[in-house]
């Protein structure tokens, strides 16, 4: 059974007068943690779009900046996306559920953040309100504010991302540390681990970007290390 199968399940399982957000404390089981986790993300890209104004955005599009979506499944995707769009209740109370869904797994909630970011940056454009959503939605996440700029600099071109920050670490950090740091981050961007922790196998998007952007990172600071 496909994942967006299983997700056009989930919904059509939701009582009458349900929003969307009851998903989220029915989904707490590991083994639908990808439903729960793809679902998460499309619902608060959904009141992402309100934020910023930008409610005709192409969804589908934007989901293709994270997910793999047989042409389908277009239809299944965009109707998660018209739901929570139309839910009454505001990304606040959605971030924390799906906070409450995934505890305090910040590895999952932090994977959950930068496929937000994905679909934030899906038209080339980094709305001021898209920055405040999102910085709002790590708050509730229970993310820590490094966090939050070490993804906003991967993301947001207005400027050559600094390597330290993409690491996580400080300049004067040494350089061992740095490639402990360094190797930690590669290991939890092995598919296999992310997988573990929710993330689906059609969102593979996400590993790949974040091992070129710490590869580049580490190249960078190793080059610039005396010899």
């Amino acid at each position: 059974m496909s994942l967006w199968t299983r997700i056009t399940e989930a919904v059509s399982a939701l009582a009458k007068g349900e929003g969307l957000s009851a998903v989220f404390d029915k989904l707490r089981a590991p083994p639908e943690r990808s439903v729960a986790f793809t679902i998460a993300v499309i619902a608060l890209s959904a009141k992402m779009a309100k934020a910023d104004g930008l409610v005709t955005r192409d969804e589908v599009t934007a989901f293709r900046e994270v997910f793999q979506i047989a042409q389908a499944d277009e239809a299944g995707a965009a109707k998660v996306f018209n739901l929570a769009r139309q839910d009454v209740a505001g990304f606040e109370e959605y971030a924390t559920r799906i906070k409450a869904m995934f505890g305090d797994e910040t590895d999952a909630l932090s994977d959950l953040l930068e496929g937000l970011f994905h679909i934030a940056m899906a038209d080339g454009e980094y709305h001021p309100k898209e920055d405040v959503f999102l910085g709002r939605v790590c708050e509730i996440f229970g993310l820590t504010e490094r966090c939050f700029t070490t993804m906003r600099s991967r993301f947001v071109p207005d400027a050559k991302p600094d390597p330290y920050t993409v690491l996580g670490v400080e300049p004067d950090t040494p350089l061992e540390e740095i490639r402990r740091a360094y190797r930690r981050m590669v290991r939890e961007t092995h598919p296999d681990v992310m997988q573990a922790r929710g993330v689906p196998a059609e969102a593979a998007r996400l590993a790949e970007k974040r091992m070129v952007d710490i590869n580049r990172a580490w190249d960078e600071i190793k080059q610039a290390a005396p010899a």
